[in-house]
């Protein structure tokens, strides 16, 4: 009889439980329900709140207690006190808008939407449609303003919460994953483009610009209809349209590179050859594919690589310079004078050019001066030693006017400015040493 009791007890307090919890629900879902809620109200939300939220085990209760959490900042931002100065009022909002909040509204909101679609009872549906259309434009503005603070980590969460909220706008989700690059969360990144090659995405279309005759500056619609009226209206002129080219190559080519970051060059191998696919006429791609084989080490698919994208571009001094520092780095020293030399025949102020080559004199410095250290002060080894003395001014002297031209074109290097000081100064050009140590 006594463990029969006791069973009884239990399930009366478990059914008394749940019509308290269906109780503080109702009352929630009064206030969410009031056109304005006042300080006294909110209180009593939150109260309602952390009561039921331990209460919830139905789904269906699970999903209205997180809809309610989530949409807390909302509530207390619609009841922060009007008689507050506007900076008040910005210092609330920072409180209460963050990449989390953000992040969290998305998840709650979207899980409300998912499950009213699936019993048919859309309760929440229509509000919840307004709340994303009323405050998608501010959670943009803050995306933006945290990129523009460098914050890129916190501006890629927000952009990737507000592509939670409207799937539809890809474009938020393509930002989410360069401001994640920027902020060098590769992991994030990788997983944002990867969606956007899944969903096939490319960014190509038309933008439709036009003059803001109160700003001066361009303005960018997303529809000719929108545009279009804001010219009638006489707030805009100068309407005209802008392709915007695919972004297919770039997606392709940023997964690549945070394949090559994280060491998967097998993954990033596959992710930049179908990146090559579908974009065979970008150089840029040739070069990232170059990259990943310089990274691993394998120099002769490299500078095959860097060819062939010379052959669509002859005159790239980039490519061209590339091919040069590998040159130099695989001992090849007569090709790397040669492809340094046509860097500059064709850009004539390319200073990485000057600087490098002036380097490449040098290069055999380093063992001469060891050699002369190793030398006694016999008549066969002072001999030596002035016939390396004599090399080691040749070696200086040829690399005198490639550090000169180098701070011409950059005065404010201090590298090239320390470099030809040592030059001068072994060269025994006091007068120049002296010159330009008083430029300091």
């Amino acid at each position: 009889m006594k463990i029969k009791h006791i069973v009884l007890a239990t399930t009366m307090m478990a059914t008394l439980s749940n019509f308290a919890q269906k109780d503080e629900l109702k009352a929630l879902k009064k206030i969410y329900a009031k056109e304005e809620i006042v300080g006294s109200e909110l209180a009593e939300y939150k109260s309602l709140l952390s009561k039921v939220d331990p209460l919830a085990i139905e789904e269906n209760d699970k999903i209205y207690v997180n809809f309610y959490k989530c949409m807390l900042p909302i509530l207390e931002i619609s009841a922060i006190d009007k008689s507050l100065t506007p900076m008040q009022v910005q210092m609330q909002l920072v409180k209460l808008v963050n990449p989390k909040t953000i992040s969290e509204l998305a998840v709650g909101l979207n899980a409300t939407l998912d499950y009213e679609k699936k019993s048919g009872k859309k309760i929440y549906t229509d509000d919840i449609n307004e709340t994303i259309s009323s405050y998608k434009p501010n959670m943009l503005n803050m995306a933006v303003s945290l990129g523009n603070a460098n914050k890129y980590k916190e501006a890629s969460q927000v952009l990737y919460s507000i592509y939670q909220l409207d799937k539809k706008d890809v474009e938020n989700l393509y930002y989410a994953a360069s401001y994640a690059v920027n902020g060098k969360d590769y992991e994030a990144a990788l997983d944002y483009y990867n969606q956007l090659k899944t969903l096939n995405y490319s960014g190509e279309g038309i933008t439709y610009v036009a003059k803001n005759l109160a700003s001066g500056n361009e303005d960018s619609f997303k529809t000719k209809a929108e545009r279009d009226n804001l010219v009638s209206l006489k707030t805009h002129s100068n309407p005209r349209e802008e392709k915007t080219p695919s972004r297919r190559g770039e997606i392709y080519k940023n997964i690549a590179l945070i394949l090559v970051e994280e060491g998967k060059n097998d993954e990033a191998k596959t992710a930049i050859s179908e990146a090559r696919k579908l974009n065979p006429e970008d150089t840029s791609l040739i070069t990232v594919e170059a990259e990943l084989y310089f990274k691993i080490k394998d120099f002769d698919t490299y500078k095959k690589l860097i060819n062939e994208a010379l052959e669509k571009n002859p005159t790239d001094v980039d490519l061209i310079f590339k091919l040069a520092n590998v040159s130099a780095q695989t001992n090849n020293f007569l090709d790397a004078e040669k492809f340094y030399l046509k860097v500059i025949d064709i850009d004539p102020k390319y200073i990485n050019a000057y600087i490098s080559l002036a380097e490449l004199k040098l290069n055999s410095d380093p063992a001469i001066v060891e050699e002369m250290n190793k030398l006694t002060t016999s008549d066969k080894d002072n001999k030596r030693y002035e016939v390396l003395k004599k090399n080691r001014t040749e070696l200086f002297k040829s690399a005198l006017p490639y550090y000169e031209k180098a701070l011409e074109l950059d005065a404010q290097n201090e590298i090239v400015r320390s470099n030809l000081l040592s030059v001068y100064n072994f060269l025994e050009m006091t007068d120049k040493y002296k010159e330009l140590k008083a430029k300091n």
